[in-house]
């Protein structure tokens, strides 16, 4: 026996587990072993293969009773543990049928191979002949959840299936996901929770889910023939087939390589499932919020912007978005930001726009946590494409804009209901002001340049919009082009001592901010392609240099991402510059919480020049709550308070760590 049969025979936290007790807990918790199976494995095979899928993965999924060799096996003595023998078993069961089903999907079905583990080949299904298996049928809270979650991924399926079917806690769910090889098991479970609560609502007080409806029971099931007439057919088909192969063999030769390829003409394969293309791909059914409901609601979104654009009535342009999008063909060109799955809608998506901007039509469309752009060129000989970004938790200021077109250098935006005043600015020109932006009727801007057009970074063109008083959010904030459908918020935080309560950041409008950011624009373009959702610069230490050499800023770039992890960036502006120079970075970090609210102290160092002496000095500095800094390797030196300056040889290397307020420790980022 392999290692991992022998961790599998033991039970649940290390129990011991013998092939009886694996046996007793199989057949005392059958069906719900077979439940969970059919809940997780992929609706794309149909209900009746799911169901004999399902009885094979569970039967299948007793542990081996001998070695390779033919000895038979042990169990490790183990101290007796808390859990009951037949509850460790059934966790150890679950566990394998678990695994099993979620790689069931990646596995060839020309091969059957016995034998445990994920790599191992799809194994051969019960077989029932003349019979078509199904559930029993169930109302229509059953079905439409059937429907939403033939969308999904399996482990989204399995993470419902364990929550709400076996009844485990959140952080269990995520840890019997992980257990069972889901690369993201909070992620699933977010997206189960949000798909049940879209398609049921909240789940109310004592009622049962419909998971555990007949709708989803393997073990009671109906039958029904197959089609007879196509079957007879099938029989005698089969017998001319093997006639006329039996002649051919002798009088043709052997022909090797690819069939040709059908040429594609359409951008949807028409290969989407069944069981949602009925009502979630219906352009009938999408959501389309009153005009006014961002006016009167506490959630500011994407979820209230009304359907705009001279083409919101065009059935036909928005099925072939609806159906492009559940199932694109080679040639369409797709692009997501990282944390955006390209998986179909699950429920019908809303209806953000839909008209002709640019020679191309365009529909935006948003599900809840991804917005989607489908973009077709009025050039029939172009592929459409589609660009998918995560824009779950937006608020009035990152659900202000989205990007309809990009063409050539420029960008056209398509802005919220709430934005009363739209003006555009150059972030390497803090001291201009500010030119006025003009939008049409629908709310898709005049063209903007796009930053670094051109490889050059000569400009960085920025919106500067303000929100509606309507919303009691009346303010003036920036947002810049990183190459996603949603524009990235630029922030400021001020240096400590000037007043501003601590590490809060505000928006970038002020002209401290400006200055800054034009030391930073030209450090953007290294946060294209992260789904960067904001950016902020904190000035977190000011430092007076030595030989009178002016004043330093330390300055804490933080991109946040949709997805939640976030990259820092450490500049350290210099004086008696330019106003547009370009910082100096001397730290990064990336899927950090530094320069957060949840990682509120930092502390970097660099070496500096004196202009006038010619002497190198290494200089460091650390948040408000930094006492003491201590260099050592390279160099030996300490200095109290949250900077410090000392001589040292050029291109010193040394490490830096800091003594916190609370006896804390800080080691320096590099």
């Amino acid at each position: 026996m392999d290692t991992q049969d022998r961790t599998e025979h033991t039970g649940a936290r290390g129990a011991p587990l013998s092939v009886a007790q694996a046996e007793a807990a199989l057949v005392e918790h059958y069906p719900r072993l077979v439940r969970l199976a059919f809940i997780t494995l992929p609706p794309s095979l149909g209900r009746h293969r799911r169901v004999l899928a399902a009885h094979g993965l569970v039967q299948r999924a007793l542990p081996s009773v001998r070695t390779r060799t033919g000895r038979p096996v042990t169990a490790p003595t183990l101290p007796a543990q808390r859990t009951a023998p037949a509850e460790s078993a059934y966790v150890t069961l679950r566990a394998r049928v678990l695994r099993e089903a979620l790689a069931y999907g990646k596995r060839p079905t020309w091969w059957p191979k016995r034998g445990p583990g994920p790599e191992r080949l799809r194994p051969v299904l019960p077989t029932v002949w003349g019979l078509r298996l199904f559930p029993a049928a169930g109302g229509a809270d059953e079905l439409a959840l059937e429907q939403a979650l033939s969308g999904t991924d399996s482990a989204t399926r399995a993470a419902l299936a364990l929550h709400r079917v076996e009844g485990l806690g959140e952080d269990e769910t995520r840890r019997r996901l992980a257990e069972a090889g889901v690369a993201e098991p909070a992620l699933a479970l977010r997206t189960a929770e949000r798909l049940g609560r879209q398609v049921l609502g909240e789940p109310g007080e004592g009622s049962e889910h419909p998971l555990l409806s007949g709708e989803f029971d393997p073990c009671f099931v109906h039958t029904r023939p197959t089609d007879l007439l196509r079957r007879r057919h099938r029989i005698r088909t089969a017998g001319a087939t093997l006639v006329v192969a039996a002649v051919a063999a002798g009088v043709l030769p052997v022909v090797l390589g690819d069939a040709p390829r059908p040429q594609e003409r359409s951008a949807a394969t028409g290969t989407v499932n069944a069981s949602i293309a009925g009502r979630v791909l219906d352009p009938r059914n999408l959501v389309r919020p009153a005009a006014d409901e961002w006016a009167d609601t506490s959630r500011v979104d994407f979820t209230v912007w009304p359907a705009r654009g001279d083409r919101v009535d065009d059935l036909k342009l928005l099925d072939r978005a609806l159906k492009v999008w559940a199932s694109p063909a080679r040639t369409v060109r797709i692009s997501s930001t990282p944390g955006a799955g390209t998986q179909p809608p699950t429920a019908p998506p809303r209806l953000l726009y839909a008209g002709d901007v640019d020679g191309t039509a365009v529909v935006l469309l948003n599900d809840g946590d991804r917005t989607i752009r489908y973009a077709e060129p009025a050039d029939g000989d172009q592929p459409p494409a589609l660009d998918f970004a995560r824009t779950d938790d937006a608020d009035v200021v990152t659900g202000a804009a989205l990007v309809v077109t990009r063409d050539g250098a420029n960008t056209r935006f398509l802005l919220a209901p709430w934005i009363d005043e739209t003006t555009t600015r150059d972030l390497l020109k803090p001291n201009s002001p500010g030119g006025k932006l003009g939008v049409r009727a629908d709310g898709v801007t005049d063209p903007v340049r796009r930053p670094g057009a051109g490889g050059t970074c000569d400009s960085w063109p920025v919106l500067q919009l303000r929100s509606s008083e309507l919303i009691v959010e009346k303010h003036a904030f920036l947002l810049t082009d990183l190459g996603d459908l949603a524009p990235v918020h630029l922030t400021y935080t001020p240096p400590p001592g000037s007043g501003a309560p601590a590490r809060q950041p505000r928006e970038a409008t002020s002209t401290a901010a400006l200055q800054t950011w034009a030391h930073s624009a030209c450090h953007l373009p290294a946060m294209r392609g992260f789904g960067v959702r904001a950016v902020n610069n904190w000035v977190y230490a000011q430092q007076t240099l030595p030989e009178a050499g002016g004043r330093a800023d330390w300055v804490c770039t933080r991109a946040d991402t949709w997805r939640g992890p976030g990259r820092v960036m450490v500049q350290l502006h210099l004086p008696n510059a330019s106003p547009t120079a370009l910082g100096t970075a001397v730290a990064t970090a990336e899927d950090t919480a530094s320069c957060s609210r949840f990682g509120q102290h930092v502390l970097a160092g660099a070496g500096w020049q004196a202009p006038k002496s010619g002497a190198w000095y290494l200089l460091a500095a650390g948040s408000r709550k930094v006492r003491t800094i201590e260099a050592t390797g390279g160099l030996t030196a300490k200095a109290e308070g949250p900077v410090m300056a000392v001589r040292a040889p050029q291109g010193v290397k040394a490490q830096l760590k800091a003594k916190m307020a609370d006896g804390s420790t800080l080691e320096g980022l590099r």
